[in-house]
């Protein structure tokens, strides 16, 4: 019997260690008349540490830094002494505490400091906590009697409101030692620390921070800022505790609201680009071995240039394509960002409608799949990108097919292809004899740091921007793969963990449908399911890795997602998911569900019609891309936001380096992969692999897209649907292997509602709902760590071509052990 219980806040794993008192996590700002004074204290209350922020300058920001560090004693006598020598202008006057600065902000006026007020405990990562804002406050930098003196803009009010529609209390969530911006692999064995875990695509105040963080030259007074889902509970199965916790990181590149944000931009950042991370790790007392397991999957907007422009008039407007990416040169820098952050295999789930009366959803399909094709032409076969169109409308109207099952089946196939994260972690004894966990802020601590008589990890990861060039040199050019069997890896120096490596993920499930929001929330949560039964298999708590979908368990995991995926929903379409698949598995009166999703709908077409271009509007403020200048037109004024572009960033707030040499915002590489790596290594028992580490990529600084699409830059769906069709697509194959050097054959014959090239359909079709036993475990090369081993033989004609237990054609490898 599965039960939920409350998130953890000082039990096992929870409570944050003796290492934590490094990181400053409680302020308190004080002001004369000249200057505000924040002091800043570790939570050991073990040192203070002192800035100050001159209040005398209109228009510019002057910070500085004290570099001494106080006891207690020392910073109460500062205080004191600043106090009594501004007694004539008023003294030293306490304005508020808080947990952190979000950033500086300025529109036409003065800068505004924004703080983190009051903050809650949501959750925590390897024993370190992590908050969600309960309350924020903007304070203006200069004192009263220097804003009297300044012509303020009767603009000005309105940024600042429209700033403040950018509500921090919901959805963005941060910690101070563990950065949640990362994947748990990446955290654990590529620590990376300082200002560039702020340049992931992840931090939403990256652009707020970045003065106070280039000018102090670190981030100790800011706290970077996650925007997406986080959620913690205690679950129990067969009488076992463990903990489970769901993240989705949403991507600031490309960001915004559905209509006014599809597909790609040009450099290949897709709209809706979300990160999603199911972590698993036991309930054990404070100081005892853990292990933990992650599984990572992804969902964006389909990477074409394709928009749609928002209308009152009508719920559903066309789609329109843009014609001048005729070789997916968008599509393929998406791609190739795919594989920096994740390695191979890219396995791609397409869920949108593949047959329609009048051609919408159908066009970007056959485009998509046009794409892929032209892709992979150019990749080898180990390279190329795998991929599933699956039309899940369709088989969601069949009464006769469970559409989980199905799906489950499908998860388990991409699972054998990326497999998921596992490892064991035992903190060891601190300096005063407490355990304690590593401490991510200090570089090593969370990465695996091995002694001296081990071989040395490169982090290095080398590369060509050219692209055939592309995706496969991403691949093939990595650093020298440090293999770690069972044995045991000590950390040195302030690391103080050991780290028992079992499994790796490599490459990524991205799964999209047409808003990526519905369809794709309810095959990410089938993923999960499917990967959960393996990860508490690894965790030892279950004896199969297998979950029925009857299980309580499965039950408590669906409340996960579906509180995720309203979560999401409500962020980039403006209402909660369509669950209907849920709400049925629940036993949901239809009525009710028909009621529910009625007005979800108006909910969301008010949101979309009415309110979205202001939503769009502040996201745009708020991560930088607009930013407002006295000689500028002002944000509400413009007709499209295709001038909102980071690289305008000039302000005195910024580095002084010219946009065209300033730092470019860093692509994150999450998860570590393999590649030239032998099978040998594989075999079940012997020992696993550890991946090459990668090191985070740079992105291109992200233009916004327009809000409203012109038409004539590209055509919409009232043409004939021959016309969108740019190649003869050949993405219908049916096998598992395919049997031509672009991964499909041509002349398979055409399924109605799905294709693929590492799927065979007929095996997913002809077992209706039966879910046989997991492939995971009973086909030939199972229980493979993290590599893709099946398709880098498949151009191995020696090898005998056969059928398993489940139908599929694999070819057979013997191991001599």
């Amino acid at each position: 019997m599965a039960a939920a219980k409350n998130t953890p806040a000082t039990d096992g794993i929870s409570g944050e260690s003796g290492a934590d008192g490094c990181c400053l996590q409680k302020f308190r700002l004080y002001e004369t008349q000249s200057t505000f004074y924040m002091v800043g204290r570790d939570k050991g209350r073990t040192l203070w540490r002192v800035l100050k922020i001159d209040r005398l300058e209109p228009f510019d920001l002057n910070i500085l830094e004290d570099s001494a560090m106080y006891s207690e004693n020392e910073c109460n006598d500062l205080l004191k002494r600043i106090h009594e020598g501004n007694m004539s202008t008023g003294g030293l006057n306490f304005v508020t505490s808080c947990y952190g600065i979000v950033g500086f902000v300025k529109f036409l006026g003065p800068y505004y400091m924004m703080l983190i007020t009051k903050r809650r405990l949501i959750g925590s990562m390897c024993g370190y906590n992590v908050y969600a804002i309960t309350k924020s406050a903007m304070i203006a930098v200069p004192n009263s009697t220097v804003r009297s003196n300044m012509t303020i803009s009767k603009n000005e009010n309105r940024y600042k409101r429209l700033l403040c529609t950018v509500d921090l209390t919901k959805d963005f969530f941060f910690s101070y030692s563990y950065p949640v911006m990362r994947t748990l692999q990446k955290n654990l064995f590529d620590s990376q620390t300082g200002q560039v875990l702020y340049e992931t695509m992840f931090v939403w105040n990256e652009f707020l921070t970045r003065g106070i963080r280039n000018r102090l030259k670190n981030n100790v007074w800011t706290v970077a800022l996650v925007y997406g889902f986080f959620k913690q509970a205690k679950i129990s199965v067969t009488d076992k505790d463990f903990w489970l916790t769901l993240i989705a990181r949403r991507s600031r590149h490309y960001a915004g609201t559905r209509y006014l944000k599809r597909g790609v931009n040009d450099n290949g950042c897709a709209a809706n680009d979300v990160e999603t991370e199911q972590i698993v790790f036991e309930d054990v007392p404070t100081g005892t071995p853990t292990r933990i397991s992650s599984i990572v999957q992804n969902r964006g907007s389909i990477p074409l240039l394709w928009s749609q422009e928002t209308s009152k008039l009508n719920m559903k407007p066309d789609i329109i394509l843009r014609k001048k990416d005729e070789n997916f040169e968008a599509t393929r820098l998406h791609f190739m960002n795919l594989v920096r952050r994740y390695g191979n295999p890219i396995v791609i789930l397409n869920l949108i409608k593949m047959r329609e009366k009048k051609p919408r959803e159908s066009i970007l399909r056959a485009e998509f799949a046009n794409a892929i094709d032209f892709l992979n032409k150019d990749l080898a076969e180990e390279h190329c990108l795998r991929f599933l169109h699956w039309d899940l409308h369709k088989h969601m109207r069949s009464k006769a097919t469970n559409v989980l099952l199905l799906l489950g089946k499908i998860a388990t196939y991409a699972l054998h292809q990326t497999g998921f994260f596992y490892c064991q972690l035992s903190p060891v004894l601190g300096l005063n004899g407490v355990p304690e966990w590593p401490d991510a802020t200090k570089g090593s601590a969370l990465s695996l740091s091995c002694n001296k008589e081990s071989d040395h990890i490169d982090s290095s990861y080398s590369h060509n921007d050219t692209f055939r060039t592309g995706l496969q040199e991403y691949n093939a050019e990595s650093s020298d793969t440090a293999k770690l069997g069972y044995s045991e890896y000590k950390t040195e120096g302030n690391g103080n963990c050991l780290v028992k490596p079992s499994r790796f993920q490599t490459g990524v499930l991205r799964t999209n449908c047409i808003d990526c929001l519905d369809r794709t929330n309810v095959a990410q949560y089938a993923y999960g399911l499917a990967a959960l039964g393996h990860q508490l298999h690894a965790l030892g708590l279950v004896d199969v890795p297998k979950l029925d979908l009857a299980a309580p368990l499965a039950d408590e995991l669906m409340n996960f997602y579906e509180r995720m995926g309203d979560t999401l929903a409500l962020q980039y379409g403006g209402s909660a998911a369509h669950n209907k698949v849920f709400s049925e598995r629940r036993g949901q009166w239809k009525a009710t569900t028909q009621t529910q999703e009625f007005f979800r709908t108006l909910q969301r077409y008010y949101s979309n019609a009415y309110m979205d271009a202001e939503r769009q509007e502040a996201i745009n403020l708020f991560l930088g891309y607009f930013q407002a200048l006295q000689e500028k037109s002002t944000i509400w004024d413009l007709n499209s936001d295709r001038n909102c572009n980071p690289s305008w960033c000039d302000n005195s707030l910024l580095t002084a380096t010219p946009s065209s040499s300033m730092k470019r915002s860093q692509s994150d590489g999450n998860i570590l992969h393999q590649n030239n790596i032998n099978l040998s290594d594989y075999c079940v028992g012997i020992k696993d692999v550890h991946n090459s580490l990668i090191s985070s990529e740079k992105a291109p600084d992200v233009p916004c897209a327009r809000r409203h699409s012109s038409s004539n830059t590209g055509f919409s769906t009232r043409q004939k649907d021959e016309s969108y069709s740019r190649y003869t697509s050949s993405m219908s194959c049916r096998k598992l292997f395919a049997e031509n050097e672009h991964g499909c054959s041509s002349e398979a014959e055409v399924d109605a509602s799905a294709s693929s090239n590492f799927l065979d359909l007929d095996w997913l079709s002809s077992s209706g709902n039966s879910f046989d036993d997991d492939i995971y475990e009973r086909s030939t090369v199972a229980n493979l760590s993290a590599e893709n081993v099946i398709s880098g033989l498949a151009s191995d004609s020696s090898l005998p071509l056969s059928e398993n237990d489940y139908g599929i054609k694999v070819r057979t490898v013997n191991f001599d052990f």
